[in-house]
């Protein structure tokens, strides 16, 4: 029963979420809803993450599931987007993204399960915080009324490629800062 608590009841509420905006990206109308959504989606990582800390209801449940959550509505995101290609994502990018989170969640499955600590990284972290941007400025961009405007003399359009261009960057750097990671763990236990 341990399992059954808010911030796990708020990680399942994200990835239902998920399925209402992938279902708003294939519409493809109301791109501020489907923007917005996002946002509140992933900013509930942020607050079951301190429930769980502040009242010490972190389970091995919250620990596999948070994760999970937090990659299925990013990385389904950049794939729904694809077929928008107004949207500024290309396959390339995605295929990183998807290859990143799948090596680097295999490597902590069998860290973790050596009895090691693969926990988030700050450059994970950074990652996380950059996909979420470009994703949001990838959905703003698909709105008439963000395409054209621009900031400081900088197209919202040039903003979003360069936020997509630094996700993956980051996304790349991240994945080669935990192999480095791994590496060092597997030294010391094996």
């Amino acid at each position: 029963m341990r399992n059954l608590n808010l911030p796990n009841a708020i990680t399942l509420s994200r990835l239902l979420l998920s399925f209402v905006l992938f279902a708003l990206i294939e519409s493809g109308v109301a791109w501020l809803w489907a923007a917005g959504l996002f946002v509140f989606a992933v900013a509930t990582d942020v607050l079951d993450g301190y429930i769980a800390r502040k009242y010490n209801l972190i389970t091995q449940l919250g620990r596999i599931l948070d994760p999970f959550v937090d990659k299925f509505i990013t990385s389904g995101t950049f794939l729904f987007l694809l077929p928008h290609s107004a949207s500024g994502v290309i396959p390339w990018m995605v295929v990183i993204v998807l290859g990143r989170e799948m090596l680097v969640t295999s490597l902590r499955g069998f860290l973790e399960q050596q009895g090691a600590d693969f926990s988030a990284s700050a450059s994970g972290k950074l990652k996380m915080f950059l996909q979420c941007a470009a994703a949001t400025a990838s959905l703003l961009s698909l709105d008439p009324a963000f395409s054209g405007l621009s900031v400081a003399g900088i197209g919202f359009l040039q903003i979003r490629d360069i936020l997509l261009w630094s996700m993956v960057a980051v996304t790349v750097w991240s994945g080669y800062d935990y192999v480095l990671r791994a590496l060092e763990l597997l030294r010391k236990t094996g």
